[in-house]
């Protein structure tokens, strides 16, 4: 069991869980939207087992602040003050979803911080066909601001267009792993996001849908940990 720690980042103080030892690489994970660090539980302890992993709560999720000032270039903006409040650089970078969304404009924009990029089933920033609609909140308390969920939807539907113009500027050796047809992410968004990024590589675990590292986290660890072996 890892025990939630809290960082002040910017405005925001921002909670995150770390394993592994002191010293090792260090891996960053970045959750999906409505989920926080415990999250890659089930994947945590092979990745300990090479990195020191930090699990991140996103803000308006988890332990972490909730200002009710949401957007993926602001979850972006708090995971860039996190490596740097930490003292972190060359990172592996880990995100599934908006994670993932938030983790490419990172290496895009930031790439002296990031080593390794890995997106799993990230949301293409293109606009979303038919557009999406907010949900009603659901009763009773939930493990996140649902102010988030509505800045999701809207900058689905409306994404900036400059984000898409972000993956050709990754330099990191990056992997994208899809889900396959059982995924609501357009797959062919996917592969379309693989070939704009200039050293990527595509890796699709079918059947395991929009949560592949919850579905199947054997195929998961197997394609991840492929993908962080030292190159020859």
């Amino acid at each position: 069991m890892s025990d939630v720690r809290k960082v002040q980042v910017g405005e925001v103080q921002l909670a995150y869980r770390v394993w592994g030892d002191e010293g090792a690489p260090p891996a960053v994970l970045l959750h999906c939207l409505g989920e926080d660090g415990e999250d890659w539980r089930g994947v945590v302890g092979r990745l300990a087992g090479t990195h020191q992993v930090f699990a991140l709560d996103l803000r308006g999720h988890g332990h972490s602040d909730w200002p009710g000032e949401y957007g993926v270039e602001r979850w972006r903006d708090d995971a860039i003050g996190f490596l740097q409040a930490l003292g972190l650089a060359r990172v592996t970078l880990v995100g599934h979803s908006l994670g993932a969304l938030a983790a490419l404009l990172l290496a895009a924009d930031r790439p002296e911080l990031v080593d390794r990029l890995v997106l799993e089933e990230a949301p293409p920033p293109r606009p979303a066909e038919p557009p999406q609609e907010v949900p009603e909140q659901p009763a009773g308390p939930q493990p996140f601001d649902w102010g988030a969920k509505v800045a999701v939807v809207a900058e689905r539907n409306d994404p900036d267009p400059r984000w898409w113009d972000a993956l050709a500027r990754i330099a990191a050796p990056t992997l994208v792993i899809a889900g396959g047809p059982d995924s609501h992410i357009p797959q062919e968004h996917l592969a379309e996001m693989a070939e704009r990024i200039p050293d990527a590589r595509l890796v699709t675990v079918e059947g395991a849908g929009h949560l592949v590292h919850e579905e199947r986290p054997g195929e998961f660890l197997a394609a991840v940990t492929s993908f962080l072996a030292p190159r020859p």
